[in-house]
């Protein structure tokens, strides 16, 4: 081979599309920078809610859920995509089945909905205002059975993304069942008082003066109990002016 053929090959895989393996159909294929580590086709397949329909949950569709609660603790939340077939095998691989590769495609998608919640949001406080990201906590025996907690995973991968803080400030004070074979009424018996407030990293947080924004990150959000029970624990617990937000990956 020419000194020119090999260094005319060397720019083109410099500068051409990556030929790696897609996350989601493990076929070799060409790599699109802004495509998440997905193929063309895996990556059109992504159903981003792009245009919301429940100002209060970020549902893409009428909501019957945020019309018959009778009351939230979130000012509101937001999520990243439609939880259909395909999501639901995306997220089986990362939660289930443990490939935590996986984890760097949710942080990336969480920005989405991260961004829709910016724009969406109406400031209930005034003046100096910081904003702080937690996670919706999992249970010792939860943690022990899949060696990670995929929503505090999550929550980091979007904090180094949009360079916001990520603490902990709950805690799951008992082991719960899979929540997303239960009816609605079931889910809010369930989940009362499983949540407690972590003062371990709150230091790092508070300042005179200061009111706060927290995000809680969460996997799916389904009726939304578990997002209300977190947030009113911290609205609750926390002596300062604070606004709560959900953002969850899939609705």
């Amino acid at each position: 081979m020419s000194m020119w053929r090999q260094l005319g090959n060397t720019l083109f895989s410099l500068l051409g599309p990556r030929r790696e393996v897609c996350l989601l159909c493990k076929q070799v294929t060409s790599l699109e920078r802004g495509q998440l580590g997905l193929c063309h086709a895996c990556y059109t397949r992504i159903p981003w809610i792009r245009k919301v329909i429940c100002l209060s949950c970020g549902r893409g569709e009428y909501c019957p859920d945020c019309r018959r609660k009778p009351h939230t603790y979130f000012a509101k939340s937001r999520s990243a995509v439609r939880y259909d077939e395909t999501m639901k095998e995306l997220l089986a691989r990362y939660k289930y089945r443990g490939d935590e590769r996986l984890k760097v495609v949710f942080g990336h998608m969480l920005v989405h909905a991260f961004q829709q919640l910016r724009l969406d949001r109406v400031p209930a406080t005034t003046g100096q205002v910081r904003e702080v990201i937690t996670y919706v906590p999992v249970s010792e025996q939860r943690m022990q059975e899949r060696g990670f907690n995929q929503a505090e995973q999550m929550a980091r991968e979007l904090g180094r993304r949009v360079e916001l803080p990520v603490i902990r400030l709950l805690n799951r004070s008992k082991h719960t069942t899979k929540q997303s074979f239960k009816k609605r009424s079931e889910r809010i018996d369930d989940l009362a008082h499983v949540f407690e407030f972590d003062t371990t990293e709150l230091g790092e947080i508070i300042e005179y003066g200061e009111a706060i924004i927290i995000y809680i990150v969460d996997d799916v959000y389904t009726t939304g109990s578990t997002m209300n029970q977190c947030a009113m624990v911290l609205k609750e617990e926390m002596s300062i002016p604070v606004e709560i937000c959900g953002l969850t990956w899939a609705r």
